[in-house]
């Protein structure tokens, strides 16, 4: 055999046995080396049920199992109130003592994307604030497509149920002299006033109404339903959001296309909820005016204070003395402003308590 070729062999051969010898070597180290774990920063998202790691740790995890039982089955009779996204049901869990009932709000597992943020929303606002005036969470339940909210039981149910019940209706009705409303709203607006000015993150609650309004065994008002809040930085006015609400309660601007959450459009749904509280008139339905027909509630009431007639205003059940008239007075004229048709022209939440705070 020729010398060169004799060396192309014994080269080639030198390079194969290397090459062999480096891929066995790579292959022993990477048997030896121990497997990879993903962290929790690069794995997928966790399905809905273990989301509960976000949540405030004060926050108890109650089982389906207990609900069940603590609601009889979710039964009909159990049922004590109803929003957006489903009902809200009376219950003893089954460790609690018999004078601990808590109110438990299934939301619809057919209102999927909806329900899903509702849950999230009322968890991450309420799970974290505490304040006289707002109702509190205790705990929920995430199991399968369900979700549920724990919250503290409010002896009196909601300020819409007494305001507006009609013979007939299931429950008793508390009277409502004007002493006890004013104190009510006063209660109200010490509530908002917190939840825009003192949490950081702010709070946009974008759904006050009377019926999200407790009354608690002391008749002291308790602000519920967080749903549809929104967190705002305090460094903004507001957020870009879809438009929620309810008819009747809803800013002007809602109408005109506004696509922001704002603390002015709280202060407005406050204001429609003074007029209410005062005139015992719901504001989604329209008041008959001679000469005029069908005017909304709120413009009703309005077109009263500014031609000084603000009596006229005032619920006919109320009994009201002469000297509570001034009061009276200057409670409508804090509804005439925070329901000004221009956003800037309202006041802030906590001007409004200081506002309420002088009648």
């Amino acid at each position: 055999m020729d010398p060169p070729l004799q060396a192309l062999i014994a080269a080639t051969s030198s390079f194969v046995l290397v090459t062999l010898l480096f891929a066995l070597l790579l292959l022993l180290c990477r048997l030896r080396r121990p497997p990879k774990t993903l962290t929790p920063q690069t794995q997928s998202s966790p399905p809905i049920a273990d989301e509960s790691a976000m949540f405030h740790t004060s926050l108890l995890r109650i089982s389906m199992s207990n609900l069940v039982s603590a609601t009889r089955n979710f039964s009909p009779d159990a049922i004590i109130g109803d929003g957006a996204f489903g009902f809200v049901y009376r219950a003893i869990l089954p460790a609690a003592s018999a004078a601990s009932a808590v109110a438990v709000k299934r939301l619809d597992p057919d209102a999927a994307y909806h329900g899903h943020r509702e849950f999230l929303a009322e968890v991450e606002t309420l799970g974290q604030i505490h304040h006289p005036n707002l109702v509190r969470i205790l705990g929920y339940c995430s199991s399968g497509r369900d979700r549920l909210l724990i919250y503290e039981y409010a002896d009196h149910g909601s300020l819409d149920h007494h305001l507006h019940s009609s013979p007939g209706d299931e429950g008793p009705v508390v009277d409502l002299p004007w002493a006890l409303r004013a104190r009510i709203v006063r209660g109200v607006a010490s509530g908002l006033a917190f939840l825009h000015d003192e949490c950081k993150p702010c709070i946009i609650h974008r759904d006050i109404k009377a019926s999200n309004i407790l009354l608690d065994a002391n008749l002291e008002a308790r602000v519920a339903d967080f749903g549809l809040a929104r967190l705002v930085e305090p460094t903004r006015s507001h957020v870009s959001t879809q438009v929620a609400g309810t008819m009747g309660y809803m800013p002007p601007e809602y109408r005109d296309g506004g696509m922001v959450a704002t603390f002015k459009a709280d202060v407005y749904s406050f204001g429609v909820l003074l007029f209410e509280v005062a005139s015992g008139r719901r504001p989604d339905l329209p008041v008959r005016v001679d000469g005029r027909g069908d005017v909304g509630m709120v413009g009703w009431a309005r077109g009263l204070v500014e031609g000084d007639r603000h009596v006229e205003v005032l619920d006919p059940g109320l009994v009201v003395g002469e000297e509570v008239l001034e009061m009276v007075r200057g409670y409508l004229s804090v509804a005439h402003v925070c329901t000004s048709e221009v956003p800037r022209d309202r006041p802030s939440m906590m001007e409004v308590v200081g506002l309420l705070s002088e009648i």
